[in-house]
Formats: structure tokens, C-alpha cells, sequence
């Protein structure tokens, strides 16, 4: 095969599934008019399905936008060689690989931030607080920003300049340590995400005692589940959507409830939510997570340890010398395939496993409380309650609503 063979399949893969998208969401878009079913009359009265309607017209229409941008900028990028002229720059100013790679993502992960945040601003600034979701700051949004670049160059450039160095050290058997890297980087991160990262951007305080605290630790007593910590945090600074999430294991797991799920919930549509997450742990939904997705890196570095020695990947992107960075570049549009029917597997198991936590805390609490409170999440976030079914296979990690439902009864 030809270098330039290699590159027209490249840019097929990008506008195939560039195609493949557009499809998805006209489908979906075709079905925001349609009537709400019966079971979920009571979700939005006609003002607020209105408002819902525009809601998620505005989002499509401006997703598609960006989506129609993001593309062809990509395509004239590599039309342009734009890869040839960073890796120019990045060689007249290093010549060890591992600070090659750096100054090569870096630029790029710099360039496409400033493409960005302007349309990031817009989504926040605009279409969210005009309806009434946004409480984020200017002051707010480039704090995130700025931490956000800078936990990225610390924590991706740290990984990447690790795997190099790998590759420097044991040649194709690199994949082997890189993948005891990722594995370990992902558990860290499993275990003591609430602790280190959560706190560069909210606040977090726990649950004081009352009535609520009280209701959650009798239904843990119930189901045998140890509590370490109940924490709230303030999600309402940046959005009035509300949330509740479980994480870490044995000593280090922690129940956090966003203050909006407080505001808009009563105390047993609460503790029907947590009785839902505490059915993933219980089910071993996490850990399943936790080991599907290393296996799944490992396929990837495999597969990419036998292919990253290719001139072939650096000269279909027009780069004449071979470096790992380039053919890295290569290698992952060749493989958003496999990803996305990987993608498709762990989609699918993850609605089966939204059934099964529903389930566990129907049996453990009651099917009603977390009925009404899915109901309110919905409304108060404007969902779509009329998703087309290929939309929902392919990019739905939970059931819909109505789905939940009448699987609850």
C-alpha cells in the first residue's frame, strides 16, 4: 500500500464518520415534534415542552454548526499538510523524541483550544443561560479553562513522555509497560479523583446532619453498604442541571451529591437516586468499567506497538522523517473504527447495567421515589423524551427515560 493510498483512507474514515453522524442526528432531530408518551404527559406541561423543544433545536442546529466547522477545518488541515509544517517547527526547536512529542501535542492541543473556546463561550454564555442553565462566571469559565490546559499538559504530557520513553527502551514491547502505566494512572484516578481533582474546580463539603443525612445512612445500614463519606458539592456555581455520582472503592469511596439534586428533589427521591448508585457498586458495575477499559487500552497499544515502526503512518501524513508523535497521529484516526463499535459494546452494556441499578434499588427502596425523581432530572435539564432508537443505540450510555420507566413497573 501506498502512502497516498493510506491518506485517502484517512480522510475517509474522517468524513464516513463525519456522514454517519449527520444521519444519526437528522434522525434525531426529526423526532423532536413528536408527541410525548403517555407515561410521560406529566414531565413538561405545553409551556415547558415548548421550551424544551427550542432547547434542544438550538443545541442541534448549533452542533451541527461547529460539527460542519470542526471537519472541514480538519480536512484542509491535512489537504495543507498541516502535520509536515508543525513537525518543521517542532525539529528546528528539539531533537530528542520525547520533547519533539511534547512540543508537537502541545502546539496542537494549544491551537484547537483557541478554536475552541470561542464556540465553548458561545454554548455557555448564550444558549445555556438563555435557558436559564448557566450560573458559571466569566471569571469562572477561564479558571476552568486555564486549569483544564494545565491539568492536560501535566497529566497527558506526563503519560505520553513516559511511553516514549518505553518505546526508547524495549522497542515494540513498549505496548507491555505503557499498558501497566495506563492501568495503574486509571485505578489512581478511579480511587482518588474526588481528592485531588474535584477540588480544583468545586468546593466540597459533607453532608451536614439532618433529616437527609439520616434517611441515606438507615437505607446504607439496610443494604449492608458502608458509607465513608456523603459529600455535597457545589455544582450549582456553574449549572442549575443536577447530579449524583459514586466513586473510589473500600476506604476511599464517597457518595457526592451536586447542591441542585438537594434543592430539587425530596428526601426519598434522593435516597432512591443513591439507592441507583449503590446497586452499580453492588452489582459490580465499576469494576467491570474499571477492567473493561484496561483491557481495551491494551488491545489498543497492542495493535498500535505493531504498526508505530511503520513509515508508511508518518508519510501518509506528509511528514518524510518517521517519529513516534506522527505515526501516533496516524494510528488513532485508523483506528476510530475498531473505537467505535468498541464504543458500541460499552454503550450497550452500560444501559444493561442502568436497568440492573434500577432494579436493585426498586428492590432495596421503592420503584416510585426514583420514578418522580428521573421524571424531575428530566424535566429541570429540558431532556429529549423522543430520541430516535439509532440515535440512542449509538450514543446512549443510559436508557431513555420512558424505557427506565416501564422498566421500573
Amino acid at each position: 500500500m501506498s502512502s497516498t493510498t493510506l491518506f485517502y483512507i484517512i480522510i475517509g474514515i474522517l468524513i464516513i464518520s463525519f456522514i454517519i453522524d449527520k444521519i444519526l442526528e437528522t434522525l434525531n432531530e426529526k423526532r423532536f415534534d413528536d408527541e410525548i408518551p403517555e407515561k410521560l404527559k406529566d414531565v413538561y406541561d405545553k409551556k415547558e415542552y415548548k421550551k424544551s423543544q427550542e432547547y434542544k433545536k438550538t443545541k442541534a442546529k448549533f452542533s451541527k454548526i461547529t460539527s460542519i466547522f470542526s471537519t472541514t477545518l480538519t480536512l484542509v488541515f491535512f489537504f495543507l499538510d498541516g502535520f509536515n509544517f508543525i513537525d518543521k517547527i517542532v525539529r528546528g526547536q528539539a531533537e530528542n523524541p520525547i520533547l519533539m512529542a511534547l512540543i508537537f501535542f502541545g502546539i496542537i492541543l494549544l491551537v484547537s483550544e483557541i478554536i475552541a473556546i470561542p464556540l465553548s463561550y458561545y454554548s455557555t454564555f448564550v444558549i445555556e443561560d438563555k435557558f436559564g442553565f448557566n450560573k458559571s462566571t466569566k471569571k469562572i469559565f477561564w479558571s476552568d479553562k486555564i486549569k483544564g490546559i494545565l491539568m492536560s499538559a501535566l497529566l497527558g504530557g506526563g503519560i505520553l513522555a513516559l511511553i516514549i520513553w518505553f518505546y526508547q527502551l524495549t522497542g515494540e514491547n513498549f505496548w507491555i509497560y505503557a499498558w501497566v502505566l495506563v492501568a495503574l494512572f486509571s485505578l489512581l484516578m478511579n480511587m482518588f479523583y474526588a481528592k485531588l481533582i474535584v477540588p480544583l474546580f468545586n468546593k466540597q463539603s459533607r453532608l451536614e446532619a439532618g433529616v437527609l443525612k439520616t434517611a441515606i445512612e438507615k437505607y446504607a445500614k439496610k443494604v449492608g453498604f458502608t458509607i465513608n463519606s456523603i459529600f455535597v458539592i457545589d455544582g450549582s456555581k456553574r449549572s442549575t442541571k443536577a447530579n449524583a455520582y459514586f466513586s473510589g472503592f473500600g476506604s476511599q469511596k464517597r457518595i457526592t451529591l451536586y447542591d441542585t439534586l438537594i434543592n430539587d428533589l425530596e428526601t426519598d427521591e434522593i435516597v432512591a437516586v443513591l439507592a441507583h448508585e449503590v446497586g452499580h457498586y453492588k452489582k459490580k458495575h465499576i469494576v467491570f468499567n474499571l477492567i473493561s477499559s484496561i483491557l481495551l487500552t491494551g488491545l489498543t497499544l497492542f495493535v498500535l506497538s505493531i504498526f508505530i515502526n511503520s513509515p508508511l503512518l508518518s508519510e501518509a501524513l506528509g511528514v518524510s522523517i518517521p517519529s513516534f508523535h506522527i505515526g501516533l497521529i496516524a494510528f488513532g484516526i485508523l483506528y476510530s473504527p475498531i473505537s467505535r463499535i468498541t464504543g458500541l459494546f460499552m454503550n450497550l452494556m452500560s444501559r444493561k447495567f442502568e436497568y440492573q441499578a434500577d432494579k436493585f434499588a426498586k428492590d432495596t427502596f421503592e420503584s416510585k421515589a426514583l420514578i418522580t425523581s428521573l421524571k424531575k432530572l428530566s424535566k429541570n435539564s429540558l431532556s429529549n423524551l423522543t430520541p430516535h432508537p439509532a440515535f440512542v443505540f449509538a450514543h446512549y450510555s443510559h436508557p431513555t427515560l420512558l424505557e427506565r420507566i416501564k422498566n421500573l413497573e
